[in-house]
């Protein structure tokens, strides 16, 4: 039994022509202010108001920075202005436990000097590796 999967699922249809119901509804919701913004208000305000109104409803509408939705960056912009921006660093005073006498076990790998045999980084490597390689066999061998 074959099954349709859908395809495409994060892609919005297009219904009003080459918009999608989002965007359709951005420019008639900024054209409506836009034509009470010419109703109502006088010439000098309006004047100002309405081109900000259609940039801001364009952007709204087609803008998507790093593939995210423009309300997004919108939404992100208006929470980092309200919200309280004081970060405060205070250091918390642990209780000091007695200290308890360990033997300290030494690693004879931590006691190697490997000198610089050449300024290729991959073969320094490799070397060192190659090195710790076969005093790990001598101690465990041993």
């Amino acid at each position: 039994m074959k099954f349709h999967v859908p395809q495409f699922v994060d892609i919005e249809d297009k219904v009003f022509g080459p918009l999608t119901i989002k965007q359709f509804v951005y420019l008639a919701g900024g054209g409506g202010v836009s034509f009470a913004f010419f109703n109502y208000l006088p010439v000098y305000l309006y004047v100002f108001l309405i081109p900000l109104m259609l940039v801001l409803v364009v952007a709204l509408a087609f803008y998507k920075p790093n593939n995210r939705p423009f309300i997004m960056a919108l939404e992100s912009g208006f929470e980092y202005f309200r919200k309280n921006k004081l970060y405060v660093w205070q250091k918390v005073q642990k209780k000091q436990q007695p200290k308890e006498e360990k033997k300290e076990e030494v690693d004879p790998l931590a006691q190697l000097n490997v000198p610089k045999l050449s300024d290729s980084k991959l073969s320094d490597l490799s070397w060192s590796l190659d090195i710790k390689e076969r005093l790990e066999d001598n101690i465990n061998n041993n």
